[in-house]
C-alpha cells in the first residue's frame, strides 16, 4: 500500500488541481507541497522498512483497473535493492523542487499540475515491474519536461533548447522501445508477458540466442544511453538544463535521467549477458568522452548553469563505467552514484536558480565575493561543489571509489583516465567556480542581495545536503540494501556459472531451480563460492550435445578453501563433490 500511494498520490493531486479555480492562486502550491512532503515521508518509510536480508522484490502490489488483462499488461509495482534508494532519492528531490518553485508567477496552476505529473511518472517508472508501464511512466514524465522548458524556460535559446531536447529524447526513447519490443518477441508466443520478474526468470533458464542479443543489446544501450546523455549524444543536456526552470532541471537532471541507467541495469545487462560482454567494452570507451571531454568543456564555461549541466553529463560517465565492469563492486558503486548524483544535481541547480533570482544573471565573470552577502547559500554551494569533486564524507566519494575499484581489473587504462578526470579536471572547474563566485571583492551591484534568511527557505537545501552526508558517512545504509540484488544481476550477466578444477571437459552449472545453458571449460574458482555455504548446485557434463551424468550437491566450505558436498548422481548412485578452491565431481 505504501508503494502504491507513493506512485498514485502525485497523479491524484494533479487531477484534483485541475478543478481548482484560477482565482485561488496559492492553492496549487500548497497542494503540491503537501503532496510531495507526504511522498517524502512515504519514501523514507519504504526505505526504512525494506529488508536488506530478503532476496527478490518486496512491497509488491498490483493497482487494479490499470492495464489490459487480455494483453497481459498489469500495473504491478515492487522494489528491490536497485530501485529502493532511487525511489527515496526521487521523493526527496521532488519535495525540494516543489519548495524552490516559488519563482513561478504566471500560470502557476498549470506548472504545478505538470510538476506533479512529472513526479508521478518518475516514481512509477522506477517502481514498475511491468515492461509496458516501465516505459509508459517514463514517457509520461517526459511530456511535462518539454512543456515546462518551452513555457517557463529562460534565456534567448529556450525555444531551440526545447526542440533539441525533444528531438534527442524522443529518438532515444524510440530506439529503446524498439529494443524492448524485440526483447518481448524473443519469448515463445504462449509465454510472452510484460512482467519483468517473469521475463527475467525465463531468460535465466533459457538463454536468448546470441544473434538476437547482438542486435537487441546495442539498441537498448544506445537508446537508454541517449536518455542519459551518453557521449557523443549528450549535447541536449547542458543546453536543456540551462534553459529549464529550476524545479524542472532538478527533477530531470537529478532523477528522470537515471531511468536509462536503471534500464541498463534492470533489463539489458542481466537478460543479454553475451550482448553485454560484446558491447560493454565500447560503453567503457564512450564513457571517457563523458568524463574527459565534458569535463574539459565544463572548465571553459562562463555560465553557471552550463557548467553544472556539463558536470552532470561528466558524472554519468562514472555510472557507465561501473555498469561496464560487470562485477559486484562496480554495479553497486554505479547505483550509489546514481543516488548521490541525483541529490547533488538537485542542490546544484537549486542554488543556481536562487542566484539567478537574486542577480538575474548566471555569468560567472559578473559575480564575486557573494559569500560575504549570502553566507548560507555560499556555504551550500561550496559543499555542493566539493561533493562534485568526490570529497570524502559525501556519498559521491563512496560511489566513485567503488566504481574505480570494480573497473580497475577489467579496464585499467580507462579507469586510470577516469580517475584523472575525477580528481584533476573535476576539481579544477568546481573549485575555480567556488573561487570566482564566492570569493574576492563584492561588486557594487550585489550589495543588496538577500540570503536564505528563514528555516523554510533553507529546508530544501538542508535536506539534500544532509542526505548526501548521511549516505557518505554511513554508506552501508545503501550498499547493504543494494548488494543482494546486484549479486543477482552480476551472476546473470556472467552466466551464473561455478568454476571448477582445470580440465578439457565442459559442464553446465546453476542453482537448483535456476538452470543455465552456458558451456565453459572447467577453470579454478578464484575465491569464495559465489552462492555461499549451503547452496544447492546442479551440474552435468556434456559431450556432443548429450548430457552425461548429473550431480546435485550441497556446497559448504572445508578448511584450506576446499568446497565439498554430497549428493546423488545418475538416479541414486552416491557421489562426492570435493576440490581445492572450487568444485569437481568425483566418479
Amino acid at each position: 500500500m505504501t508503494l502504491a500511494l507513493l506512485v498514485l498520490l502525485p497523479f491524484l493531486a494533479a487531477i484534483g488541481l485541475t478543478f481548482v479555480p484560477k482565482e485561488n492562486e496559492g492553492t496549487p502550491r500548497i497542494v503540491a507541497l503537501l503532496t510531495t512532503f507526504l511522498g517524502l515521508l512515504l519514501g523514507v518509510r519504504l526505505f526504512w522498512q525494506f529488508d536488506a536480508g530478503q532476496t527478490g522484490y518486496q512491497f509488491v502490489t498490483t493497482i487494479p483497473g490499470l492495464g489490459a488483462e487480455a494483453l497481459g499488461i498489469h500495473c504491478r509495482l515492487g522494489v528491490d535493492g536497485i530501485n529502493v534508494g532511487l525511489l527515496l532519492m526521487g521523493a526527496i528531490v521532488a519535495f525540494a523542487a516543489t519548495c524552490v518553485a516559488r519563482d513561478i508567477g504566471e500560470r502557476a496552476k498549470e506548472f504545478y499540475v505538470l510538476l506533479l505529473v512529472m513526479t508521478g511518472g518518475i516514481l512509477g517508472a522506477f517502481a514498475s515491474l511491468d515492461l509496458f508501464f516501465f516505459y509508459f511512466f517514463h514517457e509520461l514524465a517526459l511530456i511535462p519536461t518539454f512543456i515546462m522548458i518551452g513555457v517557463w524556460g529562460r534565456g534567448e535559446d529556450k525555444n531551440y533548447a526545447t526542440f533539441k531536447i525533444t528531438l534527442y529524447l524522443s529518438l532515444g526513447a524510440l530506439i529503446a522501445l524498439f529494443g524492448l519490443i524485440a526483447l518481448y518477441l524473443q519469448m515463445p508466443p504462449d509465454q510472452r508477458t510484460f512482467d519483468i520478474p517473469a521475463i527475467t526468470q525465463y531468460f535465466a533458464g533459457q538463454r536468448m540466442a546470441a544473434r538476437a542479443q547482438q542486435l537487441i543489446f546495442p539498441a537498448l544501450m544506445f537508446g537508454f544511453g541517449i536518455l542519459v546523455s551518453l557521449w557523443p549524444f549528450h549535447t541536449w543536456a547542458p543546453l536543456g538544463y540551462g534553459a529549464a526552470p529550476t524545479a524542472t532541471a532538478m527533477l530531470h537532471a537529478g532523477v528522470l535521467k537515471k531511468f536509462g541507467l536503471y534500464g541498463l541495469i534492470r533489463v539489458a545487462v542481466p537478460l543479454m549477458p553475451d550482448g553485454a560482454k560484446q558491447w560493454l567494452g565500447v560503453l567503457a570507451l564512450l564513457c571517457l568522452g563523458n568524463i574527459l571531454y565534458c569535463g574539459l568543456v565544463a572548465m571553459r564555461q562562463k555560465d553557471l548553469n552550463l557548467l553544472i549541466g556539463n558536470s552532470s553529463v561528466a558524472h554519468m560517465g562514472f555510472v557507465f563505467l561501473g555498469i561496464a565492469s560487470l562485477n559486484l563492486i562496480g554495479i553497486t558503486g554505479a547505483v550509489v552514484i546514481m543516488i548521490a548524483h541525483g541529490l547533488l544535481a538537485a542542490v546544484s541547480f537549486a542554488l543556481s536558480g536562487y542566484l539567478y533570482q537574486q542577480t538575474r544573471t548566471l555569468e560567472i565573470s559578473r559575480m564575486g565575493g557573494l559569500l560575504q552577502q549570502v553566507p548560507f547559500a555560499g556555504m551550500a554551494l561550496t559543499m555542493a561543489m566539493l561533493a562534485g569533486c568526490g570529497l570524502p564524507g559525501f556519498a559521491n566519494f563512496v560511489g566513485e571509489s567503488m566504481v574505480f575499484f570494480g573497473a580497475w581489473k577489467v579496464f585499467p587504462v580507462v579507469t586510470a583516465l577516469a580517475c584523472w578526470g575525477a580528481l584533476i579536471i573535476g576539481a579544477v572547474y568546481m573549485l575555480r567556480a567556488v573561487r570566482s563566485i564566492l570569493h574576492g571583492p563584492l561588486p557594487e551591484d550585489w550589495k543588496d542581495l538577500r540570503d536564505l534568511s528563514n528555516l523554510w527557505r533553507r529546508l530544501p537545501f538542508a535536506v539534500l545536503l544532509f542526505t548526501l552526508l548521511l549516505f557518505g558517512f554511513f554508506p552501508r545504509l545503501l550498499t547493504d540494501k543494494i548488494r543482494p540484488s546486484a549479486e543477482t544481476i552480476v551472476r546473470m550477466a556472467n552466466g551464473g556459472s561455478v568454476g571448477t578444477r582445470a580440465s578439457n571437459q565442459v559442464v553446465q552449472t546453476g542453482l537448483v531451480g535456476e538452470p543455465r545453458n552456458e558451456q565453459r571449460p572447467l577453470t579454478p574458482h578464484p575465491g569464495p563460492l559465489p552462492w555461499g555455504e549451503g547452496a544447492s548446485i546442479v551440474a552435468f557434463r556434456e559431450s556432443g550435445g548429450t548430457r552425461i551424468g548429473e550431480t546435485r550437491a550441497k556446497v559448504f566450505p572445508l578448511p584450506e578453501g576446499e568446497g565439498q558436498g554430497e549428493g546423488e548422481r545418475d538416479g541414486g548412485k552416491s557421489g562426492r563433490v570435493n576440490s581445492p578452491q572450487g568444485l569437481s565431481f568425483a566418479e
